[in-house]
C-alpha cells in the first residue's frame, strides 16, 4: 500500500510507525505539515492510497481529506477530543487512558473511529507515556485499521455509536491551570503538574530569580526544606522543597533574550551563578534501591552479572555524565562481575552529545570538542574492558554517537519496537566519531558500512539485526525484554567455555591493536570533527541550532519527502539506496 506519513514533525511516534510499516513492505514517503498548500501538493505527487498522521497540530486541508482516507493519532481514548489530551489525563490522575486512529472531516477529533486500544497509564511524564504506552497503541491501531483497508472495509465506526453524545471536548490547558503553587501543592500534585508539562511546555516559574520553565522531576524522600526553596543540587539537577517533602528538578528552559529562541538545559547551567550558599548533595554509585532521589547511573550485582544502569535525559551525554558513566565503567571493571551489562536507560540508552549544553557554552566549538572526547573516553574504556565480556542492553531507542557507543560492546541486544538513528549526517553532515570507523566495519563488513553511515532514515531492531548491529532482538515488553537479558547474561557468566572466551577476546584485540592502534581511529574520526566543529563549513553549528530551538522548518527534506525527489531530478542519497535495497532483499511484506 502507498501510504502518505504526515506529520508535524519526524517524531519518535512518526519514526516508530515509519519503520513499522516499511518492515511491513508499504511504499512511505512523509511530508511535514508545513501549510496547506504543501500538504495538498504532496498528495497529488504521491497520490496515497492513504494518509497517516501520527502527529499532527493543525487540521489536514479539506481538499486532502475529501480525496483520500486521511486516519489521525488521537492520544486518548474513544470519546475524548482535544489537543491536549494526555496532559489532562495525568493532571486528572487517571488510573487507565487510551489511543485511538480517527478518520479525519470537518470536525476535530469527530470522525470514524477504525481502532482503539486502552492501557493502564502509569505515574510517568508524558513523553515517556507517549514515547511507550501510546506509542504502542498507535502501532497496534494503525496495522489494525490497515488491516481493515486491505480486507476491503470501507468506513469505521461512527463517533455518535462509539461514544453517544459525540465524547467531551477538552480546550489546550491555561498557563495558570499548570502553575504550580510551593505554598500549598503537595509534591504528589508538583509531580503530576511536572509530569503534564514535560517536554512542551514546562511549568513557569521564577526561581532563585530566574524566569523560566521547569521540567522533568525525580522525587526526593529525604532531604527537607521550606516550601519553594532550592535545599540542594546534584549532577545538573536541583532540590526544590514543597510542603510535605521535596522534589529534584532537572532541567529548565530560560526565557529567552529578545530575537533568541528558548532551549532546555540542565538546571544547574541555567542557574549557573545563582546557587551560592546552596549546598551539593553528592551520591556514590549506588544500586538505585531504596528511598527515592535523583541518581543518573546505578550500579548492581547479581550471579556474576554487573548491571550498570545510566539513566540520562532524552539519553543526551554531557562532558559532566560521560566522566560520570566511565567513573562507574571502570569501577565495574575491577568489580568480581564475570559479565557487565550495560543497560543504559528506560526510554533511551544513548542519543550522544548534549547538544543543548554545547549551545549554551561560551564557544560551542570548544563545548563539542570536549563532549565528543569524553564519549570516545567512555567507548575506549569499554572497548579495552578485556578481563570481562560486555553486553549492551537496549531497551530504549539510541541514535547518532549511542549507537555506535554500544557497538563497543562484545553483545548487543536490542528491544524489539525500539528506534535507532545510526548516522550524522542530520546534524550538519557530522563524520563523527566513539571509533566508529574501527566498530561498523567489523560488526557489520565492510561493503555495508554505507548502508548505515550514509543514511538519514530511521531503523528498527530486526533491520538492526539484519544489517549486523544487533546480535538478537528480545521480546517488545519491557519485563520479558529485562528477563531475557538477564537470562543470556547469567548463561555467559556460568558458561564452562567462559574462560575460553575470553581469552579469545584477548587475542583478537591484541592481534587487531598490533594492525592498526585504536588510538589511529580515534584521531582521523577526530581530525574530521574538528573540522566541522572550528571550519568555515557552519553547517554542524546550523543544525545543532535549529535543532535544539526546533526552529520551524520551510519544507519537508528530501530524503523523507521520496515524492518530491523526481520533482526535484534528485535521486536517493547512496545510503538510503542500499538500506531500501537490503530491506526488500531480506524481508517480504506480512500479511496482516
Amino acid at each position: 500500500m502507498r501510504i502518505l506519513l504526515l506529520a508535524t514533525s519526524f517524531n519518535a511516534l512518526t519514526q516508530r510507525i515509519y519503520v513499522e510499516l516499511a518492515e511491513r513492505g508499504h511504499e512511505l514517503s512523509v511530508e511535514l505539515d508545513v501549510n496547506d498548500n504543501s500538504v495538498t501538493e504532496a498528495v497529488r505527487l504521491f497520490r496515497p492510497d492513504l494518509v497517516i498522521a501520527p502527529f499532527l497540530r493543525r487540521a489536514i486541508p479539506e481538499a486532502v481529506w475529501r480525496t483520500v482516507r486521511c486516519l489521525i493519532v488521537h492520544p486518548g481514548p474513544v470519546g475524548d477530543r482535544g489537543p491536549a489530551a494526555l496532559d489532562w489525563a495525568i493532571l486528572e490522575g487517571h488510573a487507565a487512558w487510551g489511543t485511538t486512529l480517527i478518520e479525519a472531516n470537518a470536525t476535530f477529533d469527530t470522525g470514524d473511529i477504525w481502532a482503539t486500544r486502552n492501557f493502564d497509564l502509569r505515574a510517568a511524564a508524558k513523553s515517556s507515556l507517549y514515547r511507550d504506552e501510546v506509542t504502542e497503541a498507535a502501532v497496534a491501531c494503525v496495522i489494525e485499521a490497515i488491516g481493515k483497508i486491505e480486507r476491503g472495509v470501507s468506513t469505521g465506526r461512527p463517533l455518535s455509536e462509539a461514544a453517544p453524545g459525540g465524547g467531551t471536548w477538552r480546550p489546550a490547558i491555561k498557563i495558570d491551570e499548570r502553575a504550580i503553587d510551593w505554598s500549598c501543592d503537595p509534591t504528589g500534585t508538583v509531580i503530576r503538574k511536572l509530569h503534564a508539562a514535560s517536554g512542551q511546555p514546562g511549568i513557569s516559574d521564577i526561581i532563585l530569580g530566574l524566569s523560566g520553565r521547569l521540567h522533568d522531576p525525580w522525587p526526593e524522600d529525604i532531604l527537607r526544606g521550606p516550601p519553594g526553596a532550592v535545599i540542594a543540587w546534584r549532577d545538573g539537577a536541583i532540590c526544590r522543597a514543597t510542603i510535605d517533602g521535596a522534589v529534584w528538578i532537572t532541567a529548565i528552559t530560560p526565557e529567552p533574550a529578545p530575537g533568541t529562541r528558548r532551549f532546555k538545559i540542565p538546571a544547574t547551567l541555567a542557574l549557573a551563578g545563582r546557587l551560592d550558599g546552596i549546598a551539593e548533595q553528592a551520591i556514590g554509585l549506588g544500586t538505585g534501591e531504596g528511598p527515592s532521589t535523583f541518581r543518573e547511573v546505578s550500579y548492581r550485582e547479581a550471579n556474576g552479572v554487573g548491571w550498570l544502569s545510566f539513566e540520562f535525559l532524552n539519553g543526551a551525554m554531557s562532558v559532566d555524565q560521560c566522566r560520570r558513566l566511565l567513573d562507574a565503567i571502570r569501577y565495574a571493571a575491577e568489580s568480581p562481575a564475570k559479565v557487565i551489562v550495560l543497560a543504559g536507560g528506560r526510554e533511551f540508552w544513548s542519543n550522544g552529545m548534549h547538544l543543548g549544553v554545547i549551545e549554551a557554552a561560551a564557544s560551542p566549538a570548544d563545548a563539542s570538542w570536549a563532549n565528543i572526547n569524553a564519549i570516545d573516553d567512555v567507548a575506549r574504556a569499554v572497548l579495552l574492558t578485556t578481563d570481562k565480556l560486555v553486553i549492551a542492553a537496549l531497551e530504549g531507542n539510541a541514535g547518532a554517537g549511542g549507537v555506535f557507543l554500544a557497538l563497543a560492546a562484545d553483545h548487543v541486544l536490542m528491544r524489539d519496537g525500539i528506534v535507532l538513528n545510526p548516522h550524522y549526517k542530520n546534524m550538519g553532515n557530522l563524520f563523527g566519531s566513539e571509533y566508529w570507523t574501527y566498530m561498523l566495519p567489523r560488526r557489520v563488513g565492510p561493503d555495508r558500512v554505507e548502508a548505515v553511515i550514509g543514511s538519514r532514515l530511521p531503523m528498527g531492531a530486526a533491520q538492526a539485526q539484519r544489517l549486523g548491529l544487533a546480535d538478537a532482538v528480545l521480546p517488545n515488553a519491557r519485563s520479558s525484554f529485562r528477563t531475557a537479558v538477564r537470562e543470556h547474561a547469567e548463561r555467559l557468566a556460568a558458561d564452562p567455555a567462559f574462560d575460553r572466551l575470553l581469552a579469545e577476546k584477548r587475542v583478537r584485540r591484541a592481534r587487531e591493536e598490533t594492525e592498526r592502534p585504536l588510538e589511529a581511529y580515534r584521531l582521523d574520526e577526530l581530525e574530521r570533527m574538528r573540522l566541522a566543529f572550528y571550519g568555515f563549513d557552519a553547517s554542524y553549528h546550523v543544525a545543532r541550532w535549529r535543532f535544539i530551538t526546533r526552529e520551524p522548518i520551510a519544507r519537508t527534506p528530501l530524503y523523507l519527502a521520496r515524492h518530491r525527489l523526481q520533482q526535484n531530478g534528485h535521486r536517493n542519497p547512496p545510503g538510503d539506496r542500499a538500506l531500501i535495497s537490503e530491506a526488500a532483499a531480506s524481508h517480504q511484506p506480512r500479511k496482516h
